[in-house]
């Protein structure tokens, strides 16, 4: 089961929700009179003021890191050269469905925003970065309907976890590999053939629109989060969420109510067991919990649920997503991967648990990009959250003799 719904406040306009006069439905296209009729598009009279509300507010990017956008867009617009603007929406996290619903869905919304932060940058080429076909088809139909513009490109791209790391969004879209490359120089010094680059994930750019439309919100609108909520039962939804929210507010509204345990952040915050439901949902009380917010996914582990299986599932699929790149990513993320598929089917020596302490201290910030930190997040969060079960696991009938898979199936949504 899939659905979308908001817990802001009654009246309050977010991402989620459509203007009057839209389309029926939660997963409709609003069109471009639609979006106009709701004041989208309105003239940017004084890019700098939008850039001090954009700050003001205190909007972050809502691609995982959490950077302040008005910091950002700083860098880019004072950076020697004519900018570049990019909107992100290529989700390698295989839990995350916000990106995709949004330039489904919503992609005036996106387009406006990716409009504005070329004022703000002074900008003079656009680009889309996407995978998903249907939201192809939809940025392209948007792409007609809006009123002439910055120039937009779409640029399409092969699906991995890694493909949306900025770098190797500029990579791609320079005509080479979506993989990740050595920093410095980041985007923001030289990007996209050369030139100074604004890599922006969507939801960023929608929160900007809406900013520059809805000033007198502008708090409200950049504490809010979408989120991916999903477990082992098949109940899942895209949610809208005011910043601070209480993760068993969000287990409560979607069915998870019994969950025992969750795995933050898509892949990247970890897993977290007793006292979970306390955790507020913005980024420095997560960070304070030793979590992350990342790209706002949760995965609930209901009763049954075993946390080394999961564990042990997420890292073989990001040790199998590694760019191959950096030997320490892939040494690393394989030797993670194959200590906890041990520790799963009940074969781990004594010493297993100790190396999984080690390495999880050891590889964080040493590859090109974050996929090696979330595997040893993972490990570090296991070890932290639930000793126990990595000695008691010889008994688990769930994992024993069975081999992770690495496509990642068990936390793969659908878009609603």
């Amino acid at each position: 089961m899939t659905g979308v719904f908001s817990l802001l406040p009654e009246g309050r306009h977010g991402l989620l929700a459509r203007p009057p006069g839209s389309a029926a439905g939660p997963s409709s296209y609003e069109d471009s009179s639609r979006y106009l009729a709701a004041g989208g598009y309105a003239p940017v009279s004084a890019p700098g003021t939008l850039l001090d509300r954009i700050g003001a507010a205190g909007l972050r990017g809502r691609g995982g890191a959490g950077f302040p956008a008005a910091v950002k867009l700083r860098a880019v617009r004072d950076a020697p050269g004519t900018p570049v603007v990019v909107a992100n929406g290529e989700e390698g996290e295989p839990g995350s469905v916000k990106d995709r619903w949004l330039l489904r869905y919503r992609p005036h919304l996106v387009l406006d925003g990716l409009r504005l932060a070329a004022a703000v940058t002074g900008a003079g080429r656009g680009c889309v970065y996407l995978s998903d076909a249907q939201a192809e088809q939809a940025v392209l139909r948007a792409l007609a309907e809006r009123p002439a513009g910055l120039r937009v490109d779409v640029v399409r791209t092969p699906h991995s976890y890694v493909a949306g790391e900025e770098s190797a969004v500029v990579r791609r879209i320079d005509g080479g590999p979506a993989l990740p490359t050595a920093k410095p120089p980041r985007p923001f010094e030289r990007g996209v053939g050369g030139a100074p680059t604004l890599v922006a994930n969507v939801e960023t750019l929608a929160r900007v629109a809406l900013l520059h439309s809805r000033p007198e919100a502008a708090a409200e609108v950049a504490g809010a989060h979408l989120v991916t909520l999903s477990g082992s039962d098949g109940r899942s939804a895209l949610a809208e969420v005011p910043a601070g929210t209480r993760l068993d507010a969000l287990a409560d509204a979607w069915g998870h109510g019994k969950a025992e345990a969750v795995l933050l952040g898509g892949l990247f915050g970890g897993l977290h067991g007793v006292g979970w439901a306390d955790l507020p949902l913005d980024l420095e009380g997560l960070r304070a919990a030793g979590g992350a917010l990342g790209c706002g996914a949760l995965y609930f582990l209901h009763p049954g649920d075993c946390p080394v299986g999961v564990a042990s599932e997420a890292t073989a699929y990001l040790a199998a997503q590694s760019a191959r790149q950096c030997g320490v990513c892939v040494s690393g993320t394989g030797a993670l991967a194959g200590a906890l598929s041990a520790v799963a089917r009940g074969t781990a020596d004594p010493g297993t648990a100790d190396r999984l302490r080690r390495w999880s201290g050891q590889l964080p910030g040493r590859g090109a990009c974050g996929l090696l930190d979330a595997a040893a997040r993972i490990a570090a969060s296991l070890l932290t959250h639930f000793p126990d079960r990595l000695d008691e696991h010889r008994d688990c009938p769930g994992c024993a003799g069975a081999a992770a898979p690495e496509d990642g199936r068990r936390f793969l949504v659908a878009v609603p």
